[in-house]
């Protein structure tokens, strides 16, 4: 895989404000994707995330939520490193968790898939809406293509992933504005504490579905700040 800086992602700064993320461009201050999508769960989602909390117990869940955290970050770090060749023979000789899901996504996902890298941990935004960062842009088997990595507990159905399409959505809109491309697919690296790893594709009218879909969910956002 090569490297090609053939677009300039811009710098920015964030913070939370109100328990929500936002993305500052100067003068500009702008939601991120995931709390857009937080702020616009169905009553349905959040139902079921506090019978989860209730039936586990509230401290519990603040616990594996904390750890799903700090090994998603690990995981990352060190996908970035192997991906910017900062690492040396000792990461594959490590066992630790968080590497061991990392190695599965070198092996099954990236090796002989991933031909350029145009960026990581890339700030896109669509202005005076929202704004997000992509883990991966790039091409991907043949495609321009922004790619997720994900952590999991347990393997993952396309029903319970329907945000990380929806990011994905958000991001190749953002792109395709901002940058002129025409990126027409959006993939996830997903691997699970178990090492067992997984693959999920959107592409052309089934992205271009999800990209709808979270306008839907950003003019929601919108109404409900109206509201408040």
């Amino acid at each position: 895989m090569i490297w090609n800086t053939k677009f300039n992602y811009p710098k920015s700064t964030r913070s939370v404000e109100d328990g929500m993320r936002k993305y500052f461009f100067g003068e500009e201050k702008l939601p991120s994707v995931t709390s857009i999508l937080s702020a616009t769960k169905s009553e349905e989602e959040k139902a079921s995330l506090e019978l989860w909390k209730q039936r586990v117990g509230y401290q519990q869940a603040n616990k594996i939520k904390n750890e799903a955290s700090s090994r998603g970050t690990s995981m990352h770090s060190y996908l970035e490193d192997y991906l910017k060749r900062r690492i040396n023979e000792s990461f594959f000789e490590s066992n630790e968790q968080y590497k061991n899901m990392a190695k599965e996504i070198i092996n099954k996902g990236i090796k002989n898939k991933l031909e350029e890298i145009y960026g990581m941990e890339a700030t896109l935004f669509y202005p005076q809406k929202y704004a997000g960062t992509a883990d991966l842009i790039g091409i991907y088997k043949g495609k321009e293509t922004i790619i997720d990595f994900k952590q999991a507990n347990r393997p993952k159905k396309i029903d319970y992933i329907q945000d990380y399409f929806l990011q994905l959505g958000a991001y190749t809109l953002a792109h395709n504005f901002v940058h002129k491309t025409n990126i027409t697919s959006g993939i996830i690296l997903l691997c699970t504490v178990d090492n067992l790893f997984q693959e999920f594709e959107i592409s052309d009218t089934e992205l271009l579905m999800y990209q709808n879909l979270f306008l839907g969910r950003l003019k929601k956002f919108n109404d409900l700040k109206k509201i408040s």
